[in-house]
């Protein structure tokens, strides 16, 4: 168990006032990365949205271990959910988001149209954790961009309401996540990926816990990548850090610079140098 506070001021605010903009929601995204499909989850969602209709989107299926992010897709099926893991750069995959939507939606529109309205636009509200890729998803349906991206939390800060090209139109929110990261393991798979800032943790801590991962399900990476070929079970990793600081020029007069290496290993995460991965490996 671990006590970490990264509760910015924009989320706090942000998840009131989307509870008070529920109202006017037809649908819901909830966007997740599918390299950590239960880290990633919020798990009070539903106190936010209400029982609106609801996506789960499986984000950066380009950089997932698509075998494993699938069986999640099923599972999050086999609870109900309407699932779709795409990768945000690829117009048919925006297509299918904005076929399910309209799908979900067509109830709404046919109680308007029997009480002689005409359709309207979906109402989506996006929500997820920080740098999950609500922005890549909203300036894609936009179809310019509106939303500022970057590889990095916190980026936005409030509520704005946005019109697409695809009759629907979005509530763009900031990342949201729990007050307190309670559960180690969840607060590592989060640094790993770029969901909160990996300095709110011990950067080294943070570089043996994607070590370890590796280690535990794809070693073929860690030697695709840093030469390492033994298992690292039982190896001190003072003598790990030696063989990656060998591959990458980290020594300097006979002294590994343990900063760089580690800092070497989250980037390799962050940039996607290391893919097809997933951390959440078993429900």
């Amino acid at each position: 168990m671990t006590n970490i506070n990264w509760y910015p001021g924009h989320m706090a605010k942000a998840k009131r006032l989307m509870k008070e903009e529920q109202e006017l929601i037809d649908v819901v995204y909830e966007l997740i990365d599918s390299r950590i499909p239960k880290s990633s989850k919020i798990n009070n969602i539903y106190d936010i949205i209400g029982n609106k209709p609801k996506i789960i989107i499986m984000t950066k299926k380009d950089l997932t271990d698509e075998e494993i992010a699938l069986r999640w897709v099923k599972y999050y099926e086999n609870l109900g959910n309407k699932v779709l893991l795409v990768d945000l750069n690829k117009d048919e995959d925006i297509l299918k988001i904005v076929k399910l939507t309209h799908e979900l939606a067509e109830e709404i529109q046919q109680k308007r149209e029997s009480k002689g309205l005409k359709r309207k636009d979906v109402r989506v509200l996006v929500v997820g954790i920080p740098n999950v890729g609500k922005s890549t998803l909203i300036n894609k349906m936009v179809g310019r961009n509106v939303a500022l991206v970057a590889n990095k939390p916190g980026v936005t800060k409030g509520l704005v309401w946005l019109s697409t090209k695809h009759n629907i139109t979005l509530l763009d929110t900031p990342g949201i996540l729990e007050p307190r990261l309670e559960q180690k393991e969840v607060a590592l798979n989060l640094a790993a990926f770029s969901a909160i800032k990996a300095e709110i943790l011990d950067e080294n801590e943070v570089a043996v816990h994607i070590l370890n991962k590796l280690n535990k399900y794809y070693p073929d990476k860690l030697k695709e990548r840093y030469g390492i070929t033994q298992n690292l079970a039982g190896l001190d990793f003072l003598e790990v850090y030696e063989v990656i600081a060998k591959s990458m020029g980290a020594i300097r007069n006979g002294e590994v610079d343990y900063e760089k290496v580690s800092n070497r290993i989250i980037n390799d995460i962050k940039s996607g140098y290391i893919k097809e991965i997933v951390f959440d490996y078993e429900f």
